[in-house]
């Protein structure tokens, strides 16, 4: 991804914005020949589909999302959410709690969501996370 369009302080146009969605694909093929794990392609491949089915790039939704993508895809979403840009401020983390819940089903599989939330905090229920930060 060109720095051009990742350091840009505002807005992308068009042109950026379908850059930016090329990126799983552009990472897939990275990580094709890496042994580190098994299978780390379907996981980068597939980090921005949505539980929904409105992702990208190949619009799987549900079960059809690798499990593994589906796990990436709510760290990484808390990662970009958490960190500072330069184009916005980082959330606090209580914030991208809230929004990972309520992109539960959605954007994420509700799964994936409580069982980083639950490992997030050390706790055992997802419950527990909400009370503590409230």
């Amino acid at each position: 991804m060109p720095d051009r369009v990742l350091l840009k302080p505002g807005p992308l146009d068009r042109r950026e914005f379908a850059l930016v969605r090329k990126h799983p694909e552009a990472g897939a093929e990275i990580v094709r020949p890496l042994r580190s794990f098994e299978a780390p392609e379907p996981a980068v491949l597939h980090h921005h589909e949505h539980f929904d089915g409105t992702g990208y790039p190949y619009g799987l939704r549900g079960n059809e999302i690798p499990l593994s993508a589906r796990i990436v895809a709510v760290a990484d979403s808390f990662d970009a959410m958490t960190t500072d840009r330069p184009y916005r401020e980082g959330l606090p983390v209580a914030e991208a709690f809230q929004r990972l819940e309520d992109g539960r089903g959605e954007q994420w599989d509700p799964d994936a969501v409580d069982a980083f939330l639950a490992a997030y905090a050390g706790a055992g229920e997802p419950d527990s996370i909400l009370e503590r930060r409230q």
